[in-house]
Parts: structure tokens; sequence; C-alpha cells
């Protein structure tokens, strides 16, 4: 069974920024995609960014250029950076692999 767990999440204001963390196990690391969904208040769950093997990233629309995506294969770790914060990013955000792996979520506020 795939394990995934997510950290990093907390309250931050307009502007700043939070790195969050997923950390794998049982899980071949290397040759995974890795994926970050957020999930706010009464939406649907929206995918972010992902993270190929080879390294290759891509990002939705409203976080490119505020949010990256990176892995420690090592650590098995895949970190999202997320700078110039805003209220809309406020969310619960999941990790998760192929298979229908998730982890139990982060929570992110974003206020003032």
């Amino acid at each position: 069974q795939v394990q995934l767990v997510e950290s990093g999440g907390g309250l931050v204001q307009p502007g700043g920024s939070l790195r969050l963390s997923c950390a794998a196990s049982r899980i071949n690391f290397s040759f995974a995609t890795i994926r970050w969904y957020r999930q706010a208040p009464g939406k649907e769950r929206e995918l972010v960014a992902a993270i190929f093997s080879g390294g290759n990233t891509n990002y939705a629309d409203s976080v490119k250029g505020r949010f990256t995506i990176s892995r420690d294969n090592v650590k098995r770790t895949v970190y999202l950076q997320m700078d110039s914060l805003k209220l809309e990013d406020t969310a619960i955000y999941y990790c998760n692999t192929p298979g229908d792996n998730w982890g139990q979520g982060t929570q992110v506020t974003v206020s003032s």
C-alpha cells in the first residue's frame, strides 16, 4: 500500500510563501509521477502541479509563475514551493500518485 504524507501547510498572509512536502513510501519513487491537487471549500478538487520521473513539470494556469514543484529522489519527497500566495489559494492540498493513491492533505490558509 502506497503511503503519502503531506506537511508544511499553515496560515500565511497574502503575498507570503509556504513550502509543502509530500513524503512517499512503498512506491518505486524515482519512476513515479507525483501530482499536487487542492480542494477549496465548496469546490471540486483541482490539479495544481505535476512532476514526472524525468523531472518535467506542468502547472495549472492559476499558479504558473508562483508555484514550483520539485522532487528529491534520495529523500523520496516531492515539494511544492508556493510564493506570492493569494486568498484564492486557500485549500487543502493533497499529493497523489497513479493508482488513486492520496495523502491525508495539509491545510493552507491565506488570510490577512
